[in-house]
């Protein structure tokens, strides 16, 4: 079935910004609070957030095999199940309602009022219920820069890492959207020189920079996803936000690796990009060091060239673009870590969520961590106020913004933005 959705050619009859990320080829999908308090499943174009649930109920997806309320819902999980066929046949029919060509909801005033809202009517959700979460470690410029800091640089990755996409099974209940402020972890840490730990705030807490895609349900339990067909499970992608707490992520992470450093917090953009819509993107993964099981073994252009900044904004003052990075530089592609994931029969379901590990390039202006831009703190970042930064400090906000652009078009994730507020104290009784 083609995507007639990406038609670079097709215009829309909503007045749009030229440079959105959110142009009529993009077609992403969300959950938003409406004015009326009502959760609905959308879609955004511009500036213009789409009620799904509405603009199904007055007719306009006739003819597609849809139940009545599927976008009816508090989450994707639902439309996710459904599978790509519909997922395709969903964006396509959009793209078609609100072509520059179609007349029938622009000239229907009433309709036009039910299903469209402008961005300051309506309050993003978290587009789907993470029932699992994995988080891989995926770019090899990070692993190197990682493995250099904390052991021999001769030595920086592995033996296992160049063999397999490495990855832990994290905690989906704090995976929250943009706009939710995170409070400053505490844990234990044990202080330099000392032979026993404290329980203390962190002082090292630190932003990933990441993408994580979205899955259907893919496999039954014990049947392994080809890696010819990963693709056809994964329905899109969001931009990642995995907050880390470096000091206490070094005392607990050995033998069993991260656990109170990552499962405080993890942020999302709340538009997840489908799949299709990134179709005219996509570009070659590196090249494998290592001759790979045959399970692992990808053909094709598997991956995708979107370009990804981190910036950061102090309370009360200018934001600072911190790092500039590419998705493309992800050493193992999504399916390879889909195929590796369930090579040993674990089943993927509906709304679990793969993170792809901090995307580092391979300059310092393209290091995905502050952890690597101010090298484990020996290099304090300046910003444009004129402070510095070797960590997140209180009350600064971190930005994370995504998008692709080739001549012709561009497709886009928005932004995540996320506060760190101090230690968390309980209200005095």
């Amino acid at each position: 079935m083609p995507i007639t959705a990406n038609d670079p050619k097709r215009k829309t009859w909503l007045d749009i910004p030229e440079e959105t990320d959110f142009p009529i080829q993009n077609i992403p999908f969300g959950v938003f609070l409406t004015r009326d308090d009502i959760i609905t499943i959308g879609t955004r174009i511009g500036d213009y957030a789409i009620d799904l649930g509405a603009l199904h109920q007055l007719g306009y997806f006739e003819g597609i095999p849809l139940t009545d309320d599927i976008f009816l819902q508090d989450t994707l999980n639902d439309f996710i199940s459904d599978g790509k066929k519909t997922w395709r046949l969903v964006r396509n029919r959009i793209a078609d309602i609100f072509d520059s060509k179609n007349s029938k909801l622009k000239d229907n005033q009433e309709d036009r009022n039910t299903v469209l809202f402008t961005l300051d009517e309506i309050e993003m959700q978290l587009p789907i219920q993470v029932g699992d979460y994995t988080d891989f470690y995926s770019s090899k410029e990070h692993a190197t820069n990682v493995g250099t800091m904390f052991r021999d640089p001769e030595n920086a990755l592995l033996p296992n890492w160049l063999h397999i996409p490495v990855g832990y099974h994290g905690r989906s209940s704090s995976i929250i959207p943009s706009g939710i402020p995170v409070h400053r972890p505490q844990g234990q840490i044990l202080p330099a020189g000392a032979d026993e730990p404290i329980l203390a705030p962190s002082k090292l807490v630190d932003f990933e920079l990441e993408m994580a895609f979205i899955t259907t349900d893919a496999n039954p339990l014990g049947e392994p996803i080809p890696i010819e067909e990963a693709e056809d499970y994964i329905f899109g992608l969001v931009l990642f936000n995995d907050w880390s707490a470096r000091d206490i992520q070094k005392w607990e992470y050995v033998p069993l690796g991260p656990f109170l450093a990552k499962n405080f917090a993890s942020s999302v953009s709340p538009w997840i990009v489908t799949l299709d819509a990134l179709e005219p993107f996509r570009t070659e993964s590196p090249k494998p060091e290592k001759k790979l099981l045959p399970y692992l073994q990808s053909k094709g252009k598997k991956s995708f060239d979107i370009n990804l900044q981190v910036a950061l904004q102090p309370e009360n003052s200018e934001e600072t673009v911190l790092a500039n990075s590419n998705f493309k530089y992800m050493y193992w592609n999504m399916s390879q870590q889909l195929a590796h994931h369930t090579v040993n029969g674990c089943n993927v379901l509906s709304g679990d969520m793969m993170g792809s590990g901090t995307i580092s390039g391979p300059t310092p202006d393209s290091y995905g961590s502050m952890l690597e831009l101010s090298w484990k703190g020996s290099k304090p970042v300046k910003l444009n106020d004129g402070s510095e930064r070797k960590f997140i400090e209180d009350n600064d906000t971190v930005i994370m913004r995504g998008y692709c652009k080739k001549k012709d078009r561009r497709i886009g994730f928005g932004e995540i933005r996320t506060k760190l507020l101090p230690v968390y104290q309980p209200k005095k009784k």
